[in-house]
This record gives structure tokens, sequence and C-alpha cells, in this order.
């Protein structure tokens, strides 16, 4: 195998590869990214066992082949070589070698036998649809916040991609919930998704996927199956085993019949948040939130640390209120907010909080208060 490539797009490819590969490994080959070269590609696949990343990038193939080598190791020697060089990569499988040649440089790598190397059973998919890269960008931007890190409630570790009926018709919808805050995040049917079955798309798997959606004149082609989900565009196709477990019914902690309503400035009120949880215990961090006509003062309290306070004027015409939140979890939920105004739907202050952006009902939050 022989190839020569340009720096730029040999590091794309083996940036995405190398970060799905696991730091530590029992099970050598999976160090490692395969790579392929045929015609005027090359194509460089790496695994963890539960996902699967496979980017295609132009070069000037003159032998034909594939080997296995280390994927944080070339990554490393590719990001430390000068912008704009063009990289040749031979491989000697007599000796089991790799040479990365650019410029003067000169690096031998060990490699290890491409049969070796596990690919991803492919498998029947159910469902298979197109949808705008800014689009599912928004579904999993806006829900992935509030995925749990609780290993033993492993169903709420991914966001939750499903059909779901709304006031205005069914939705792709994606759902994310701890327990403690929820986001509930729709957008148009795409079509050729209504058979879709419901699977949680696993928290590493958010997070690799993120790097596909940046190009917003992209169209993703999505495949699902009950087992596997799969997100392609033209250069990279991320494979995916899904969460195997029942998303608990979401719909029961969204509060319908929340009546005070507050609107506030997002950014100020973030901004205010984030100065007064400053004195706060990082244990609690609670921030209290007192309401009164058109007036909202947020006050902290440690009495190890000292106290803040600080008022803003809002739109709220109900009776005085006082309801305590994590400050962590507010500032999550004010940042989602892409529009001015975050609006804020209470009860009391023992009950869920429910947030929205205006009177846009496709993204709508739901946070649990503190005591304070």
């Amino acid at each position: 195998m022989k190839f020569s490539i340009e720096r730029a797009a040999l590091l794309k490819a083996v940036s995405q590869a190398q970060s799905v590969v696991e730091r530590r490994n029992t099970i050598p080959i999976l160090a490692n990214v395969l790579i392929e070269a045929e015609g005027a590609d090359v194509q460089f696949r790496a695994t963890d066992l539960d996902i699967e990343v496979v980017d295609k990038a132009p070069a000037m193939v003159e032998r034909a082949g594939a080997t296995t080598v280390s994927a944080v190791v070339l990554h490393e020697i590719v990001r430390k070589l000068p912008d704009g060089a063009m990289v040749t990569l031979s491989e000697d499988s007599g000796a089991g070698r790799l040479t990365v040649q650019a410029g003067r440089s000169n690096f031998n790598l060990a490699t290890l036998p491409k049969e070796d190397f596990p690919v991803m059973a492919s498998s029947e998919y159910a469902s298979n649809f197109s949808a705008p890269a800014p689009v599912l960008r928004r579904l999993f931007d806006k829900s992935k916040f509030a995925i749990s890190t609780e290993e033993t409630r492993y169903y709420l570790n991914g966001v939750y991609m499903h059909v779901a009926e709304s006031e205005e018709g069914r939705m792709l919808r994606c759902v994310a919930t701890d327990g403690h805050r929820l986001a509930r995040i729709d957008a148009k049917l795409p079509e050729g998704a209504e058979e879709m079955p419901g699977v949680i798309v696993p928290r590493k798997t958010v997070g690799e996927l993120r790097k596909l959606l940046d190009d917003d004149d992209l169209v993703v082609d999505v495949s699902v199956s009950e087992s596997k989900v799969r997100f392609a565009t033209p250069q990279i196709t991320l494979t995916s085993k899904v969460i195997d477990g029942t998303f608990p019914d979401y719909s029961r902690v969204i509060p319908t019949n929340n009546t005070r309503r507050l609107e506030v400035d997002a950014a100020e009120f973030a901004k205010a948040v984030d100065r007064v949880a400053t004195v706060s215990s990082e244990r609690s961090r609670a921030v209290k939130l007192s309401l009164d006509e058109d007036r909202l003062v947020l006050s902290v309290n440690a009495p190890d640390s000292g106290a803040a306070e600080e008022e803003l004027a809002v739109a709220y015409a109900d009776e005085h209120l006082d309801i305590g939140f994590n400050a962590k979890y507010l500032l999550e939920i004010a940042s989602q907010v892409d529009r001015e105004n975050a609006v804020f739907l209470f009860n009391s202050s023992g009950d869920p909080t429910l947030m929205r952006e205006g009177n846009d009902l496709s993204a709508v939050y739901v946070v649990m208060p503190m005591r304070v």
C-alpha cells in the first residue's frame, strides 16, 4: 500500500478516528485505525466495538492495500507536521511497518494485520431518512446537557430519538433527562421516518455525531434499527449500537398546569445567576429566586463563604413566589435559549418548573426545584 495525501485532509480523517478509540484497551487492535487505500480514496476506520466511524478522504493512491496502525500515534504525528505538507504513507507488509513521510520528516510505525480488525456487522435498517445537518444539530445540542451520567440508570445515559405526537402533528423528537432536569426538542418529521423505532443514542455517540454536523449545507442520511443507528455524510459514516433499555414515560413529568409566568432576558438572567452563584458552596450551589410584580431577586446565602443578591427587571404579574434551584442546572437551561427571552412557568416552590424559548413550543425544558 502506498498513497500521498494532503496533511489537512489526513488530520481531519485521523482526528475523527482517534477520538472513537478508547485510551485503555485490553485488545491491542482496538487502539488501531484501519487504513484502506483504493481508487482515488483512502478510508480510515476506527471502532470501540460499540461505535464505528469510517472517514473517507481523497488521495493519490499508487498501490492499493490496507493495514492498521496506532490511531493516537498517527494523529499526534500528523498534528505536528507543518501546514500544507504532502504526506506519503507506505506499508512494508513483510516487515510489518508503515512509513509516514513529509518533507524531511520520516516515521516508521509498527502495524497489526488488517485481518484482525473487527468490522461492525451491517444490520438491516427498519427506517432510512435524510435530514439537514442544522436540524439534527439542534435536536442533539439542545438535549444532550440533560443526559444522565449515573451508570446504574443506563437507560438514561443517552438521547431518546423517536417519533412523537404533538399539537402540530407528528414530530421527530429528542429527549434527555437525569431525573433533575429534562429537555424535549422537536423537529419536523422527515420523509421516510414515520416507521422509525424509538432508540436511545448513547452519550459517546452523541459527542462523536456533533463533529459530522458542523456544515450547514450538508444533508445527513440517517438509518435506524432496533439495535443500531447510522449517520452518514458523503465523507463520514458513524455507526453505533443503541442502548438496550426502555426510556421512561417522560410526558408524566412535564407539567401542564403551571400558570405563574415569568419572562426574562435569557442572556441577562444567565449572567446574573452566574454572578450570584460565585459565593455559594460547591456542594449545594443553590440559588433562590424571589418573584414579585415585574421584579426578580436572585440570592445565594452560603454561611461559610458569604452571600450575594442581584435584582432584575422582568415581566411577572402573579403573586409572590420564593423558589430555589441548582445554579448549574439553571445556567445550562438558560444557555439553550437562542431567542432573546426565556419564559418560566411555575406552579409552587415544590413543583417542577417549565422553561421554553418565548412562545416556541418545539423546545421545552423542565427543572426540579431545591429547598433553600
